[in-house]
């Protein structure tokens, strides 16, 4: 690949990444305020794309982009990116979920403990003047089934931290093989319904993932289980997870992601479903914090970078 490339960063990102591309003879142009409509315009001047979540790169966004080799995810997941005109366009993409995984694994283990040990609950009960130590026993991780779903970077960061607990884990991911390790067994998808106490996700959103956990998904489990997402709120469908928590197929959920996170445009549907989430005393919501730590925002920008560097140098 040509010497003085050039990268628009189009999104906010660890003020690092300046001096970690020009370390790699990359110009960086730094542009977090930059509108879509300026994107069209000025996009023809580079070869590489930085992006995070805000910034969703289409045909349209990249009609002038002639010289485009090369988009950067700053983060795991690449779902705002149209991957099948990328491919078509010859322009490659990297992201960087290594650069996060600690930070989702972390808050997958704080969720599901606060979850199993009425932390959120109780304090608030506390706070309000509510003394209540019967009404919050805790339920011990130790022993119990754990399921994952998606054993990827995020996947296997849970399982590590997992191990030292005392439980068992279960993993199922469909797109890798040979993937048991010492911090779990891989099974079917149909032995996780038949046996986890606990169920965690960590799936991409794709169009085969788009509502998949519906009501015949928790209907399958043979046990009431407690829930967590970490992937992305798309995945779930809303109105079947408050189902499942009403007829106690779920005992508890914790999320981190919502199918619309902009909780100022809800529809009436969404509305209804965020009012009992949001009032339920075993359910705890956090605001897509999961990989979204001081330490990762740095990390993200050294796994994208050397990437780049060996990508550009290959």
């Amino acid at each position: 690949m040509s010497k003085n490339l050039k990268c628009l960063i189009v999104d906010e990102m660890h003020e690092s990444v300046v001096g970690l591309l020009k370390e790699i003879n990359v110009i960086p142009v730094y542009k977090p305020d930059i509108s879509r409509e300026e994107i069209i315009e000025q996009i023809v001047d580079f070869e590489i794309l930085f992006i995070r979540s805000k910034t969703k790169v289409d045909r349209s966004l990249l009609a002038k982009a002639s010289k485009l080799k090369i988009v950067g995810r700053a983060g795991a997941g690449i779902d705002n990116l149209d991957e099948v005109y990328l491919a078509d366009k010859g322009i490659q993409i990297i992201n960087a979920p290594e650069g996060n995984k600690d930070a989702v694994g972390e808050q997958t283990i704080a969720m599901l403990l606060s979850l199993m040990h009425n932390v959120v609950k109780s304090h608030l009960e506390v706070t309000r003047g509510k003394w209540d130590r019967e009404g919050n026993r805790g339920v011990e991780l130790s022993g119990k089934i754990v399921g994952i779903i998606g054993y990827g970077n995020m996947g296997k960061a849970v399982a590590q931290r997992l191990s030292s607990f005392g439980c068992t884990v279960l993993a199922y991911d469909k797109y890798l093989i040979d993937y048991q390790d010492q911090y779990c067994q891989a099974v079917s998808l149909q032995t996780i319904f038949n046996s986890a106490d606990i169920l965690s996700l960590h799936v991409p959103l794709i169009d085969e993932t788009y509502g998949w956990v519906d009501d015949d998904f928790f209907n399958k489990f043979k046990k009431p289980i407690y829930f967590l997402n970490l992937s992305r709120g798309e995945i779930v469908v809303l109105p079947s997870l408050v189902n499942a928590i009403k007829c106690n197929e779920v005992k508890a959920a914790a999320l981190d992601v919502l199918q619309n996170e902009k909780l100022n445009t809800l529809n009436k549907e969404q509305q209804e479903c965020f009012d009992f989430l949001s009032s339920s005393s075993n359910v705890i919501l956090t605001p897509h914090i999961g990989g979204w730590s001081h330490e990762s925002y740095f990390k993200i920008n050294q796994v994208l970078i050397n990437k780049l560097y060996q990508l550009i140098n290959t």
